[in-house]
């Protein structure tokens, strides 16, 4: 019988496939438990308009996600800082302060978790960083770290 999962099932499959299994087995576990639905019609089309939908959605995140990319890459975010002597600053710049900068100079809306930056950064100068939009959509910038 096929049937329609509804849940992730343990050595069956994932929620949404299409998987054929016995009939008895369908009939007096998968479907009192709610776990799958028969594959008729109607599950078949619903099936496809969410795979339809998932992929329309992917598709307009990573249109968004090289959009912001352009936008950005290779542009210098601005931040200034209070320092001690020796231009050591108090504290350091975190991934979340480059993420609200980024926001307020270029419009470009980031997560702090997306923002890579290779070692803390302590002191003035400028400092490159990575920005992950998404899955392989990258964008390199750097940070000019001024004194206030």
């Amino acid at each position: 019988m096929k049937v329609v999962l509804l849940q992730d099932v343990k050595s069956i499959g994932k929620k949404g496939e299409l998987k054929e299994v016995s009939d008895g087995y369908a009939r007096n576990f998968l479907l009192p438990r709610k776990l799958a639905k028969e594959a008729n019609a109607q599950a078949m089309n619903e099936l496809k308009n969410a795979e339809a939908a998932k992929e329309y959605k992917i598709k307009t995140e990573t249109d968004q996600a090289r959009k912001n990319a352009e936008a950005v890459s290779g542009k210098t975010v601005k931040i200034y800082a209070k320092a001690g002597q020796g231009g050591k600053l108090f504290g350091s710049v975190t991934a979340k302060e480059l993420a609200e900068e980024i926001g307020r100079q270029f419009g470009v809306q980031v997560d702090k978790r997306k923002v890579v930056l290779e070692s803390d950064i302590k002191s003035y100068g400028t400092f490159p960083f990575e920005i992950k939009f998404y899955n392989g959509i990258t964008a390199s910038l750097s940070v000019a770290v001024c004194e206030e």
